[in-house]
């Protein structure tokens, strides 16, 4: 299981990473228009949702095996 999500990351970075350099000119486009800090607040904003999503399933996750553990 270990070995699939090491290969999944590495692929999401390899695609993440030549979409950007493919799209240079419209991240100079965005810089120039000052619309850049729009752009980075939102996917910082996401990340941070994603973030505390998975944060939040992780107690549920936690309370409901607590309980499963008890009643055995």
């Amino acid at each position: 299981m270990k070995k699939q999500n090491i290969i999944i990351t590495v692929l999401s970075m390899f695609i993440c990473s030549t979409t950007l350099s493919a799209e240079s000119g419209a991240v100079d486009f965005l810089r120039s228009t000052g619309k850049i800090y729009s752009v980075i607040a939102v996917i910082v904003v996401v990340l941070i949702g994603i973030g505390y999503f998975l944060y939040k399933i992780d107690n549920k996750l936690t309370k409901l095996e607590n309980q499963i553990n008890n009643e055995q």
